[in-house]
């Protein structure tokens, strides 16, 4: 599983025009399931980027986590993550999970946030959508999980 996580003041994921969630200050997270994932992968990676201390304290030192300052999330399944772009012009993406494995655990993952206490939104998975997001700081990091 691989994911991009984007500290945010905002976002928002919609399709056709329409907005299927925003939050606020938190986390967008762009989630690339593979075809070895499993339930337990999106639990370890779930818990791990709740805790990941990347929101600032008092001294503006990273040092305050998701769960800490009761953010929000928002989960955009992203097949793309998987990209293998070493032959070519045009990326394959034969290394990202088949959807009947990659949908269910996209939303178990985001169900595992919620569970964990943070409201989380989600995108549509296999959809065309438009994602907004004003990134803070900015702060982007990638994270990869087996």
């Amino acid at each position: 599983m691989k994911a991009v996580i984007q500290r945010v003041q905002r976002g928002s994921v919609a399709v056709g025009g329409n907005i299927l969630a925003e939050i606020q200050i938190g986390l967008v997270i762009l989630l690339g399931v593979g075809p070895g994932d499993t339930r337990e992968t999106a639990q370890k990676l779930a818990a791990k980027i709740a805790r990941m201390r990347i929101f600032p304290d008092q001294d503006r030192k990273m040092n305050l986590s998701l769960l800490d300052i009761g953010g929000e999330a928002l989960v955009v399944p992203q097949f793309t993550l998987f990209a293998d772009t070493h032959r070519g012009n045009r990326p394959s993406f034969m290394g990202a999970g088949p959807p009947e494995i990659a949908q269910p655990l996209s939303a178990y993952f985001a169900r595992c946030l919620r569970d964990l206490g943070i409201a989380t939104g989600e995108g549509e998975f296999g959809a065309h959508m438009v994602v907004e997001i004003v990134n803070d700081g900015p702060v982007t990091i990638t994270m990869e999980i087996d």
